[in-house]
């Protein structure tokens, strides 16, 4: 009688390494309401107006607008770097994906293709829409619903919005006092400095060799006020809809 061949069983080693392979989607979520009693009860609640990021192999992937036609707006930048006026409040586990590097590197381009910077709505196609649209192409499953919730509440009830929803007041410092604007100057521009020295400038997606000493505005106190008139910031930056763009939501541009 010939001898029973036995099957050979997957070797656990097998299984090991494509457990290695899974690549954690994470989410970073910001405030953008300056840090207080108003802005702690909304985000208890759900309802803050939220920024957010994928962060994806060590860079935050976002999306902003700009007036460049033809241009994406996504763009990445160091995670957990602060957008101006925004605070860090948390980091999300969204999921894994099994898809290898190539693969993540063609869905991000779809998705710079998909989200141009002319595009960008604060109510209806904001960063948080691209968060959860990145998210699902790479997971399967959208971001959680209570990033956009202030944005869907202003769509459903456009008379009852708090202005602070859609317009951001000017940033404080750390201790909550407004600055003067000769130490407004003073702090964005040091700022501003650093952030190119640090080399935590974002860059757009597919414009990486873009010269991060050459930013787009003459000061980050410029970039912050959408535009003086002086430099090349010569108009406040605006969304598809005409409402200024709060410089949290803007993408950089060569």
């Amino acid at each position: 009688m010939p001898a029973r061949k036995h099957q050979k069983k997957p070797s656990r080693s097998h299984r090991s390494t494509l457990s290695l392979q899974k690549t954690e989607i994470l989410i970073n979520i910001y405030d953008l309401l300056p840090p207080g009693r108003i802005s702690t009860f909304l985000w208890h609640m759900g309802t803050s107006l939220l920024h957010s990021g994928v962060v994806i192999n060590g860079k935050e992937y976002a999306y902003g607008g700009h007036d460049r036609r033809g241009l994406t707006g996504v763009y990445w930048t160091k995670p957990r770097t602060n957008p101006p006026g925004g605070t860090f409040r948390c980091e999300y586990l969204h999921g894994f994906t099994l898809a290898p590097q190539n693969e993540i590197d063609a869905i991000i381009r779809e998705a710079s293709e998909e989200f141009l910077g002319t595009g960008y709505n604060l109510l209806t196609r904001n960063c948080n829409h691209f968060t959860s649209f990145l998210c699902e192409r790479l997971t399967g499953e959208p971001a959680p619903g209570f990033l956009n919730r202030a944005a869907s509440i202003g769509v459903a009830l456009p008379c009852v919005v708090p202005k602070e929803w859609i317009e951001v007041p000017d940033f404080e410092t750390a201790d909550g006092a407004l600055l003067d604007e000769d130490d407004e100057g003073e702090y964005e521009s040091e700022r501003a400095r650093m952030l190119r020295l640090s080399g935590d400038q974002p860059r757009l997606v597919g414009h990486e060799e873009r010269d991060a000493a050459d930013p787009e505005w003459d000061s980050e106190e410029e970039r912050r006020r959408g535009g003086s008139g002086k430099g090349k910031g010569k108009a406040p930056v605006r969304d598809s809809a005409g409402r200024m763009l709060p410089p949290a939501e803007r993408a950089p541009t060569e």
